[in-house]
């Protein structure tokens, strides 16, 4: 919902002090390109506790023991040697998929003699009033046994108990239990107190909050779900990123070892577990319980494209640059047809049959498939061929993404821009990482593409201030307001660039490995950083088509630090314009627009500021830099748009 504040006072104020411009005129003669539904979009990869710690929402780490380390994450209590013994049991081919589970022997132990705690992912974020479901997989060879749950707080003290008793059985069970929470904690955890006689196995045991987003036990964080939802975006990318390739191929992703039973989901460790050396992450593996048909599920929930991408039989060229020998691909083409397949196929065929015994009859609509991520090289181009080959004679009907590198200019660029123009590619996904210099500079980059050629995807992209600052504080407005000024020239060119999105997405604040990121999380609050509001402010103000708005004959970006795109909604029957004042001045720019105005009527505007360059947001003030929203009357002549300095303001326009 829109709050809206008084616009007189502000325009009294900061007209005074305007420079005055020349007029920009606005072409509502004709309408221009289409804006794609899937212009603005996000980027999702499990990269700083982003899933396992971050929107999937269990609690428990480490859950099947197949960490490594398998104890990781917990900690036995009482004497062993008396009471009982704790062995992790490892199956290796006889259970493959989930080899290890804990045997606890139970001498006839009495409460507090035996037990486990899990410290959660840097703690459990805990809530007063709300209850936690327990669950685990059990047998028990003996009498029963009872397990005594608590939630405890910083202080170890008990803010919430349950009991299970769990009866023998030979065979695996799973059984659950419910905690209700009496005190809100940032870093709790939960013990869990065995009690009785017999050997007990223990496996995938959990513990989910009950407010997931839609309700959906097992579920998702939805506070962090939400602050997608409110970016209406046009497609949701996944699983990546870097964790695609995989360090090495053995821990690629793979998307069949993501789907059916949680049980049957092969943990692996996460590439980002040991990528830097200045940020270790030991305990950072993948449980794949959000995996493709959550991801899925996630995009239809918030109304977005789901767009995979896959791997092309490449590990990471930055790492070990391992490659499937092409006469070895099939298995890897396979993989996307049968993808295909479960995203869009009736329950008649083998992978579609997969999908509605998930819970999910009707397709999900898939339209788009990334083949590789930041691959470079003819090895790439080869393997892309193959592929491309493969599904258009078999899915014509799917867009293909092809990727060109991780840079967005030099030799390995311009070598794969001329092979995959070459092919044709369906759309090239261009990455970008660059200074707030680069991204003021490079506004008008696709000004003079080819208008016949492949369309753009702008798969990653962030600006980077450099120097020696904390890692949200890079997420500060400078960053964000030189991606809106980059922005208007992504939309300007909507006939050329159908996609865009900022990454990475999530990052734990305990948890990072890379920043600058779009959300910044702790196990109790979710906030967006300046960019995420930058990235609203274009996402929720889509339009149908551009409209030409001009200085002096020209596209607005840069001249006078001023930057200017314009689109027409066609359903509200609107013009939008959104206009970056990134000079140190307020700029007073007249606008004249041929089309006649409703009279009467009014402009809603929205305006991102701040007198500070260096200003971020943060968990303890989420909202420092957002949009404010105002409106203005329009004027029987002479309209002026007020620009503070440093800021982003989009106008709605209801035109007649």
């Amino acid at each position: 919902m829109r709050k809206f504040i008084c616009l007189a006072a502000l325009l009294a104020v900061t007209g005074l002090q305007a420079q005055k411009q020349q007029a920009l005129r606005i072409d509502l003669t004709a309408k221009g390109a289409q804006v794609s539904p899937t212009m603005w979009g996000v980027f999702f990869e499990d990269i700083n506790l982003g899933a396992d710690g971050g929107i999937y929402a269990e609690l428990i780490k480490n859950r099947s023991f197949e960490f490594y380390q398998p104890l990781m994450g917990w900690k036995t209590l009482g004497n062993a040697r008396k009471e009982g013994s704790f062995l992790v049991i490892n199956r290796g081919l006889a259970a493959e998929k989930n080899p290890r589970f804990l045997r606890v022997q139970v001498n006839n132990a009495q409460a507090g003699d035996l037990g486990l705690e899990n410290e959660g992912f840097r703690g459990m974020g805990l809530k007063e009033n709300l209850a936690y479901d327990f669950s685990c997989n059990y047998r028990l060879d003996g009498k029963a046994v009872t397990l005594k749950l608590e939630l405890l707080n910083e202080q170890d003290q008990v803010i919430g108990s349950s009991s299970l008793l769990l009866p023998a059985s030979a065979n695996w069970k799973k059984i659950e239990s419910s905690l209700m929470s009496s005190a809100t904690v940032q870093k709790g955890k939960i013990r869990i107190g065995i009690v009785g006689e017999g050997q007990l196995d223990l496996d995938m045991i959990s513990l989910f909050p009950t407010d997931t987003w839609k309700g959906r036990k097992g579920g998702l964080r939805a506070d962090m779900v939400q602050l997608l939802a409110d970016l209406k975006p046009g497609f949701v990318r996944f699983p990546g990123g870097c964790i695609v390739e995989g360090h090495e191929l053995s821990t690629r992703y793979q998307w069949k070892k993501t789907v059916g039973p949680l049980e049957e989901r092969q943990v692996i460790i996460n590439r980002w577990n040991t990528e830097f050396s200045h940020r270790p992450a030991p305990d950072y593996f993948q449980s794949f319980g959000l995996g493709f048909f959550e991801y899925f599920q996630l995009a239809e929930d918030i109304g977005a494209a789901p767009l995979p991408i896959l791997n092309c039989g490449m590990a990471c060229q930055f790492n070990t640059a391992e490659l499937a020998p092409l006469e070895q691909l099939d298995e890897y083409i396979q993989d996307a047809l049968d993808l295909i397949e479960f995203a869009n196929g009736d329950a008649s065929t083998q992978w579609g049959k997969l999908r509605v015994r998930m819970g999910h009859p009707a397709p999900f609509n898939l339209k788009y498939l990334g083949v590789g991520n930041e691959n470079w090289g003819p090895q790439y181009v080869e393997r892309l061929q193959l592929f491309t080959k493969a599904l258009k004679a078999k899915h014509p009907e799917i867009e293909l993404i092809s990727s060109a590198g991780p840079f967005s200019s030099g030799e390995l660029f311009d070598y794969l821009n001329k092979a995959l123009r070459a092919m044709p590619a369906d759309l090239i996904d261009e990455h970008y990482y660059r200074k707030p210099e680069w991204f003021f500079q490079n506004a008008r980059r696709y000004d003079n593409y080819d208008r016949k050629g492949p369309k753009i995807f702008a798969g990653e992209y962030a600006s980077h201030v450099e120097g020696n600052l904390e890692a949200d504080k890079r997420n500060n407005w400078l960053a964000a307001l030189s991606e809106a000024a980059f922005m208007t020239g992504l939309e300007r060119n909507a006939d050329i660039v159908r996609m865009a999105s900022y990454a990475p997405l999530f990052a734990h604040v305990e948890g990072w490995q890379w920043n600058p990121d779009l959300i910044w999380v702790n196990n109790l609050q979710a906030v967006g950083s300046p960019s995420y509001y930058v990235q609203k402010l274009f996402s929720t103000n889509r339009g149908t088509h551009t409209v030409v708005a001009q200085l002096g004959g020209q596209p607005v970006a840069g001249k006078d630090s001023l930057y200017v795109s314009a689109v027409w909604d066609e359903t509200s029957k609107e013009l939008i314009l959104k206009m970056v004042n990134a000079g140190p001045s307020a700029v007073k720019l007249p606008l004249q627009v041929n089309a006649k105005l409703q009279p009467g009527g009014t402009i809603e505007v929205a305006t991102i500021q701040s007198a500070s360059l260096t200003a971020n947001n943060s968990l303890e003030h989420p909202d420092l830099i957002s949009p404010v929203w105002s409106k203005l009357a329009i004027p029987k002549k002479g309209m002026n748009a007020l620009l503070p300095p440093q800021s982003l303001v989009v106008w709605r326009i209801p035109v007649k």
